[in-house]
């Protein structure tokens, strides 16, 4: 997407001319987006794009960048007081009587808090949302505290954002950047975010990136070791702050935001498992936080809660459980829902499904819808995934849990047995993986997939032989699918649960047995899960930490975590455990 069809203006300040850029409707609350260094204002086009459906969205060339002026001389012309100067002219022109939405990315984010925390912008920002770049201010301060108190971690911290800000040190040095943007650099810059962020680079505009690039130098050289010497002291938020972190940033650490709370008691944290380029490889999770943050900021709301484990990074996202009517299912949407994501809860049961999505709703989640589907069933899952796609979006997190249990010898366990639990435990998941999986990868904006396995994918038994291959299968797919998926920033998990305190003792089949011994085994079950009383609420924790840490496979139980580990040192305990009788 390029700024086509957007309104362009001229805006005059200290001596500059401004490329200013306007998409939405004016009537609308204005939305200003500032675009970091050695980027331009197509930087935010996506971004951009999205958000001009509901707001006035105005972007602009900082000085000396894009189709805006260089200050003559460069040398001071790039400080943050004069940047200050241009973003005033800019509002006054395309929003003289009402306050602006700002939002930054890199150096624009570092200008950004700077409009943020002098008095002479306040009741001229409404809200401003942050992106990989610090305060300055905040960051000498962050500096002084662990030079002047050192511990280990500290000076960890310190010496790790140090190597971080390697390319700081080099803008610094005279003439040797000018050089570099102006040669191979320049030349190779679109291929370098290509290959090592995967910013798509299509419509990357190259005509004046050395220039750009050369200029941009002096924001560090103007603003950098004066700030971080003497930093202010009265470097406060005077409005809402949203701060997104992209959690695989390469230049900045996390760490430099653990007290900045200091500096915006009205803050709101986000995080992305994202590298640096958010507005280009993220645009749709950013559009949707900013959208939230301003609407909630202009109804005069409270910032969005984020309330539950992990809403940092949950908050706003869309969630689809299979198998969410009961147990682990449940339990799962209910904690995607408690991290303020939105959900779609799935099941063959309409009644589960639909109260699932009511207690959703109760338990913060800002949307959630019940849906039935049969996930065994091909053309039912294809028609589905289409209408999740043209009614909520393109899902954020997958979790694959429906399943149904079977027990009972491999002899007495009949082909149409067979076909019934693989159509679910296991059709049911690729068919989920493929459908959905697949609208991830096409949107190239990342996502998660989760598959609820058992301990039995990996712990034999004379009793479980469909079940526990179906299990096993799921297994080695989501493994597979791990390695086929990583370079599109899709992370796929397996969940192996052990023995959890569900409803599926209740539906689970025994073949080879009458009706009334079937109904006895059970009981039986039921009564030996009751007992160990795991609850799926546990399981569902679990779901989440595998997503925020992009976990391989994930034990859940001791059970679970002790066969793993059987399973890989002592297979031939395993093996002889799984020639005893089962006790049902």
């Amino acid at each position: 997407m390029t700024l086509q069809g957007a309104r362009e203006r001229r805006v005059r300040t200290g001596g500059v001319e401004l490329c200013v850029a306007e998409w939405g409707d004016p009537a609308q609350p204005t939305v200003v987006l500032v675009h970091g260094y050695p980027d331009s204002k197509e930087v935010w086009s996506e971004v951009a794009g999205r958000l001009a459906e509901r707001f006035h969205v105005v972007l602009y060339d900082v000085r000396g960048h894009g189709r805006s002026t260089a200050p003559r001389p460069l040398r001071g012309g790039f400080t943050l007081e004069k940047l200050t100067d241009d973003f005033l002219a800019v509002v006054d022109a395309v929003s003289p009587n009402r306050p602006v939405h700002l939002v930054g990315h890199d150096w624009g984010s570092v200008q950004a808090w700077e409009f943020t925390t002098v008095k002479r912008t306040e009741g001229r920002i409404a809200s401003f949302t942050s992106m990989s770049g610090p305060s300055l201010d905040h960051f000498g301060h962050w500096i002084k505290k662990r030079v002047s108190r050192p511990t280990p971690r500290r000076v960890g911290q310190l010496l790790g954002q140090g190597a971080k800000s390697w390319y700081v040190y080099l803008l610094h040095t005279p003439v040797l950047p000018e050089l570099a943007w102006r040669g191979p650099l320049g030349k190779q810059w679109p291929k370098i975010l290509r290959r090592l962020e995967k910013v798509p680079t299509g419509d990357y505009p190259t005509s004046s990136l050395p220039t750009d690039a050369a200029h941009g130098a002096w924001l560090y050289r103007d603003n950098v070791r004066p700030r971080l010497r003497k930093p202010r002291t009265d470097a406060y938020a005077h409005a809402p702050v949203q701060l997104i972190t992209p959690l695989g940033d390469a230049f900045l650490s996390e760490r430099l935001y653990d007290e900045l709370e200091l500096w915006a008691p009205r803050l709101v944290r986000r995080t992305l498992p994202a590298k640096h380029w958010v507005p280009r490889t993220r645009p749709d999770q950013l559009a949707a936080w900013i959208t939230d943050f301003v609407t909630a900021t202009e109804g005069g709301r409270p910032a969005p809660a984020v309330r539950g484990p992990h809403a940092e990074r949950f908050g706003g996202q869309l969630v689809l459980v299979t198998g969410a009517g009961s147990g682990i299912g449940r339990a799962t949407a209910l904690a995607f829902a408690e991290a303020g994501a939105r959900v779609v809860a799935v099941d063959r049961n309409a009644h589960g499904a639909a109260r699932t999505a009511e207690l959703c709703r109760s338990a913060g989640a800002p949307e959630a819808w019940g849906e039935t589907v049969d996930v065994s069933d091909e053309q039912a899952m294809e028609q589905f995934a289409a209408k999740v796609a043209a009614e909520y979006g393109v899902v954020d997190v997958l979790v694959n849990n429906a399943g149904i249990g079977l027990s009972g010898s491999f002899f007495d366990t009949t082909a149409e047995d067979w076909r019934k639990v693989l159509d679910v435990n296991l059709w049911g998941v690729i068919h989920g993986c493929r459908l959905f999986g697949k609208q991830m990868a096409e949107r190239g904006q990342g996502g998660h997939i989760v598959n609820t396995a058992s301990a039995a994918a990996y712990l034999p038994s004379r009793a479980l032989p469909a079940y526990s291959t179906s299990k096993a299968a799921v297994l080695m797919l989501s493994e597979c699918l791990r390695a086929e998926l990583a370079g599109q920033g899709i992370g796929v998990s397996v969940i192996c649960p052990g023995f959890v305190n569900t409803a599926i003792t209740s539906t689970a089949r025994f073949t080879g047995v009458d009706p009334d011994e079937e109904e006895r085994r059970r009981k039986k079950s039921a009564r030996l899960y009751g007992l160990r009383n795991y609850p799926p609420e546990k399981v569902a924790a679990a779901v989440l930490r595998a997503v925020v840490r992009n976990q391989a496979v994930v034990p859940v139980t001791a059970e679970a975590r002790g066969g793993r580990l059987l399973s890989r040192f002592a297979p031939g305990a395993l093996r002889a455990i799984a020639r005893m009788k089962p006790p049902l």
